[in-house]
């Protein structure tokens, strides 16, 4: 399905990270510097632990780009781990080592820990953990921006802000429209009024070293209509949205326009009541379906929003067994987030990019970025014959 790929390799705290992505087009302009921006970004946001100052992100394109033009070949990224060689150069070792660990046997709940270990056959929780873990999502945000920076040559612009950190939510109904302006608050929350107590929030949760989890919502907008199909079960636009944030880390839960709202709304207020002017061609006034219809977009403001569980390590550890005792204990720690919904919108841009820029191909197709462009420039001017 689609025109796009990526395949991500590497653990939390190995050497590297490693990501592919095969199917963009020749000519985008791509460099180190652009894919860092939102490396950078998703490192930000209030309740993120010391970590994040520890494990910086040193990347470096080894394949598909030359001059800084991909070349439409697949485009290879590394993401070094600074702290590998430092600390982490015997326990994750690839090479075999002669006084391995100690292995970590206490799972923790709500992590991939025990069943991994069950599938997989381990009795190491760390050859699970390492993989599991949210670091991976740093290739995969490389992946979104590469696909964001092909969105930008016909218009897309993603963005996205906090909804919700544990039971504090935003009474705003407005969409963000500067991410810069997102990003300037420690929580990236529109609602001033909402910020500080969201911030109260977590630093109650870090008291208690407990977690908290929340929604953020990610808004793309001058998406095209027609992206996405309502002929194959595995086009539309709206499952492969769902999928595609479901595989982040934590996320539990994904609702397109107003989501699990509308079911509570009888359908005179559930749907967009379509108009037609000479200037706009079809359009609505409210957007309760979020820009998507039929598992197509509808070419008004994309609107998803995501609900991210709190995190599973906690300092103040759950109770669990001990895989080799069978006995009571308490869960292993590694360091941990407070809260780290923040920092999750951006991933949660760069996989609504990556959907979006794949379905894009799909529909204009081109093996060059001027191909696309022209593609889609046409198809606009088609609609407004339509």
């Amino acid at each position: 399905m689609g025109s796009l790929r990526y395949l991500t390799a590497g653990e939390s705290h190995g050497p590297a990270l490693t990501v592919i992505v095969e199917g963009l087009p020749a000519g985008l302009h791509v460099t180190p510097g652009v894919l860092g921006t939102d490396l950078a970004r998703r490192r930000q946001g209030y309740g993120r632990g010391a970590r994040m100052k520890l494990e910086a992100d040193d990347l470096q394109i080894l394949g598909g780009v030359r001059h800084g033009i991909t070349l439409g070949s697949p485009v290879a990224v590394v993401v070094r781990n600074t702290e590998f060689e430092s600390k982490w150069a015997d326990a994750m070792s690839p090479e075999p080592v002669s006084e391995p660990p100690s292995p970590l046997t206490r799972p923790r709940p709500g992590h991939a820990d025990l069943v991994g270990m069950l599938k997989y056959g381990h009795r190491d929780a760390r050859n699970v953990l390492e993989r599991a873990s949210a670091r991976e999502t740093a290739a995969r945000t490389v992946a979104g921006t590469l696909a964001r920076t092909l969105l930008r040559e016909v218009g897309v612009d993603i963005l996205s802000h906090v909804v919700a950190i544990g039971d504090v939510r935003t009474t705003s109904d407005a969409l963000p429209d500067n991410q810069e302006t997102i990003d300037a608050s420690p929580v990236r929350v529109l609602d001033k009024d909402a910020e500080q107590r969201m911030i109260d929030a977590i630093e109650a949760a870090k008291k208690n070293k407990d977690t908290l989890g929340g929604v953020f919502e990610v808004v793309a907008l001058n998406v095209p209509p027609g992206l996405g199909s309502h002929v194959h079960w595995d086009r539309k636009i709206d499952g492969r949205l769902a999928q595609n944030l479901l595989s982040i880390n934590a996320m539990k839960g994904v609702g397109i326009g107003d989501g699990f709202d509308a079911a509570a709304k009888p359908g005179s207020a559930a749907h967009d009541e379509i108009f037609w002017d000479e200037e706009r061609g079809y359009h609505r006034s409210t957007n309760r379906s979020g820009g998507i219809e039929g598992g197509m977009t509808t070419g008004e403001p994309l609107r998803v929003r995501v609900a991210m569980k709190p995190l599973s390590t906690l300092n103040r550890p759950l109770r669990t067994v001990d895989v080799e005792t069978k006995e009571e204990a308490v869960a292993i720690v590694e360091r941990t987030d407070t809260c780290a919904v923040p920092s999750a919108c951006v991933i949660g841009e760069a996989i609504v990019a990556w959907v979006l820029a794949d379905a894009a191909l799909e529909k204009f197709g081109g093996d060059s970025v001027d191909e696309f462009v022209t593609t889609h420039r046409a198809w606009l001017e088609t609609l407004k014959k339509a």
